[in-house]
């Protein structure tokens, strides 16, 4: 994405702090953005205990962490940008903010639940309701898988791949969450949808998650045996990011919206599979991608594929722009960020 600003090149190799609750998909969100700016990150863990973390976000940051402490891992010198997404991450970049002032421009990455002053921008997807002068949407959330990731990976292809008759669906598969539920017949539909994929001619490439349930995983395993396919179990190296490169389209369950975001980047069919539950929030999110046009309901068995297009949506780009933007009109303002490192 090309940046109409003459400030726009002045990030590239600076230093961005990200506080991370640890959770990998939060991480990821964070990386997307830091990855667009060019930015050279630095990952602080939250580690938050006792009242301090049943206060988050709200509360205070505790004396015990250090913040500002000189020649710390949280003090001086302040990076020219800090990312933070996660309850117990906000209590550190709103202290982060208050010590380092206008030398670090602060991102929240997901409503915060706290005021609008807690970062100098703060994101969220477009079915969120926050809304502010300091707030920025997108349709998705930001990850990794840049327009140049893509390409790279789609360089080259694994043999298992390869040897997959098109069309090759790439299966991601959730589980139950606070929203969603996986009865015994959203199960079983489930394994009859793929299987009638595999019948009709389609080579599936299947990986489950962490909240996948082990009976549902070992219904889908049986299924495919003898079938042309590739099933990840989570056993050797990830093939996740071959799968979103190479898949003429995807199957992916409701509950899980970062791999629908990921998967939304490619520019591919996304056919949605509902298992029992779900939720406004959810709702509204899945209403916003079909209306695009990235995503349609799994067709149930028997019935025919359709296949189309839309144009690839690349969040963490946008975002970054964003970014970009408003730093620079802080850099015109004090002429001193722009000299100062990191």
């Amino acid at each position: 994405m090309t940046i109409a600003d003459p400030n726009s090149g002045q990030l590239e190799g600076r230093t961005a702090w990200i506080f991370s609750d640890g959770k990998a998909g939060h991480e990821a969100q964070c990386l997307g953005v830091v990855d667009a700016l060019g930015l050279s990150p630095q990952v602080k863990r939250a580690d938050l205990k006792g009242i301090y973390k049943l206060m988050a976000p709200w509360g205070p940051l505790p004396a015990g962490e250090g913040m500002g402490t000189p020649g710390g891992p949280l003090g001086p010198p302040w990076p020219t940008l800090a990312f933070a997404t996660g309850r117990t991450t906000i209590p550190y970049i709103r202290a982060l903010k208050r010590r380092a002032g206008l030398q670090t421009y602060t991102v929240i990455l997901m409503d915060p639940k706290t005021g609008p002053s807690s970062a100098d921008l703060i994101w969220v997807p477009e079915h969120d309701r926050r809304r502010g002068a300091n707030v920025v949407t997108t349709l998705t959330a930001p990850h990794r898988f840049s327009p140049k990731r893509l390409a790279a990976l789609r360089a080259t292809i694994p043999p298992s791949t390869a040897a997959l008759p098109k069309p090759r669906i790439a299966c991601l598969v959730g589980g139950p969450n606070g929203d969603y539920r996986y009865t015994d017949t959203d199960e079983e539909r489930l394994v009859q949808s793929l299987t009638a994929l595999s019948e009709g001619g389609a080579g599936l490439m299947i990986t489950t998650s962490r909240r996948t349930p082990e009976r549902l995983a070992s219904r889908i395993k049986t299924a495919i045996v003898g079938r042309p396919a590739v099933f990840w179990d989570g056993a050797g190296q990830n093939p996740y990011p071959d799968f979103l490169a190479h898949a003429d389209a995807f199957v992916i369950t409701a509950d899980s919206v970062s791999m629908v975001c990921e998967a939304a980047a490619t520019g591919r069919p996304i056919f949605l599979f509902s298992p029992s539950g779900g939720s406004a929030k959810f709702d509204r999110f899945h209403a916003s991608l079909a209306a695009y046009g990235a995503t349609r309901p799994l067709p149930t068995s028997g019935q025919a594929i359709p296949t189309w297009s839309y144009t690839p949506l690349h969040s963490a780009e946008t975002i970054a722009a964003e970014i970009r933007k408003r730093w620079s009109k802080r850099a015109a303002m004090l002429p001193g960020l722009v000299n100062a490192r990191p």
